[in-house]
């Protein structure tokens, strides 16, 4: 999908329009585990089209991206204003090896870093929220923001697994 920063945003930010973000967020990891239950690996590596990712590969690709995101948000919160690089998420999925990636590992390690990212959001104060950083693409993020875009993230690849696995 070819899409502008400006398009992208609006798009991930739509899928939490008038819902709780960090809700979504605390409820993604089960949801994973109840769409991949019983599923076999080889089924969960098959591509639903060509150039489309796996459900394994954006199961590697949620596990990476919430390590990306809980390193930008300690890069904002330790200093304000700091500069987040952008990253090629095809690119890593052919240098990450994610298809050949277990994906029950891969849910395991979005599971503890989801947990850990939630923990630190719960311990901010109301201020820290506002606390920004800025988007080698997109441009001034604020922690509030980016916790929207991750929730959205989430809503995105849920759908992607749902039909993938044809359990819409």
């Amino acid at each position: 999908m070819n899409e502008t920063p400006k398009e992208y945003i609006q798009r991930i930010t739509g899928y939490v329009s008038g819902k709780q973000p960090l809700q979504i967020q605390g409820a993604t990891a089960k949801r994973l585990e109840r769409l991949i239950k019983g599923v076999s690996t080889a089924k969960l590596r098959q591509r639903p089209a060509p150039g489309k990712w796996s459900v394994n590969e954006i199961l590697a690709h949620l596990a990476e991206s919430e390590i990306v995101g809980g390193f930008r948000m300690r890069m904002i919160l330790g200093t304000p204003g700091t500069p987040i690089a952008a990253f090629d998420q095809d690119a890593w999925v052919v240098s990450g090896h994610y298809q050949s990636r277990d994906p029950r590992k891969s849910l395991e390690q979005f599971r503890v870093s989801r947990e850990a990212n939630l923990a630190l959001l719960k311990s901010l104060t109301p201020d820290q929220w506002k606390h920004h950083g800025v988007h080698s693409e997109r441009g001034r993020e604020t922690i509030e923001h980016t916790v929207a875009m991750f929730a959205g993230h989430d809503l995105n690849h849920l759908g992607q697994i749902e039909q993938i696995l044809g359990k819409m």
